[in-house]
């Protein structure tokens, strides 16, 4: 009986989602998208949450196969992230799955829009929760992904490479928050890469920068421009939490990375105020 439910549900959602592409309201799929994500909310099993999630899984199918893709957005849909970037050639839609009894799940559509050929390629990438640490001195692929909510994007050139900077946030470790500096670009057969070596702090160059901080705080990271990037800059709570992210949180000053030829360069202390990134008269 629940699996007939379950099947009648999946086929108006299909049906709904059609009408979108000949309406140019997408109401209706808006609704069923709320009502799916307000349901995770409240049922515990982690089964039916699964079974919820592919429902899910069956709208963002259809609509990141869609032509409207990248002029359309879901509007107030809490759940669902959805940034386009300014140069319109990257759309990534991201939502993760708490389950109790088991690892919790990220889902990422990340598709590419290709001018010449007037087409777009979708990617789908899945991973589980993960409370080990993002390796910042290796890139990553769809295939070892270590899984995100991205919510903001910026087109780069660094270096040549054709690139999109990505902000993002893991919750994958049950104590602590994660924000990520990624940089996205992709090789000469299409395949993702995520990760790039520009990332200079302590002398090391990296391939991403990760935060890591107190579930109880709250952390900012933004982009201060196209060639810059502002964060708070974070301490430990108290001295004999040193080295100890969990008790970690913003020290009410900003740190930035500039792009400076070719090179994200971490700059401690800057002012944050002006649009421009003012850099303290002890800089070098």
């Amino acid at each position: 009986m629940y699996l007939n439910r379950k099947i009648y549900l999946i086929l108006i959602l299909i049906l709904a989602f059609q009408q979108l592409k000949g309406q140019p309201s997408s109401s209706n799929v808006s609704i069923q998208l709320d009502k799916l994500f307000g349901r995770l909310l409240k049922v515990n099993n982690d089964s039916v949450r699964l079974q919820v999630n592919d429902s899910i899984i069956t709208i963002i199918d259809s609509y990141t196969g869609s032509d409207s893709i990248f002029s359309h957005r879901f509007n107030n849909l809490r759940f669902l992230g959805q940034i386009t970037s300014p140069d319109s050639l990257i759309k990534i839609v991201t939502w993760n799955l708490f389950l109790k009894n088991q690892p919790g799940q990220y889902y990422c559509y990340l598709i590419k829009h290709q001018p010449e050929s007037k087409s777009r390629k979708v990617y789908k990438l899945h991973a589980d929760y993960d409370s080990t640490a993002i390796d910042r001195d290796i890139s990553y692929s769809k295939d070892n992904w270590y899984g995100a909510l991205y919510y903001d994007i910026r087109p780069q050139v660094i270096n040549g490479t054709e690139c999109w900077v990505l902000l993002g946030i893991d919750y994958g470790n049950p104590g602590i928050a994660r924000k990520i500096i990624e940089i996205l670009s992709f090789g000469k057969d299409d395949s993702i890469i995520l990760g790039l070596k520009a990332f200079l702090s302590d002398d090391n160059v990296r391939f991403r920068e990760v935060f890591e901080y107190s579930l109880t705080a709250t952390m900012t990271l933004r982009f201060g421009g196209d060639d810059s990037i502002i964060f708070d800059h974070l301490v430990p709570f108290a001295p004999d939490n040193e080295n100890d992210r969990r008790f970690y949180g913003p020290h009410y000053t900003n740190d930035a990375y500039v792009l400076e030829n070719g090179i994200w360069k971490l700059h401690l202390n800057i002012d944050a105020r002006n649009r421009e990134i003012v850099k303290p008269p002890d800089y070098e």
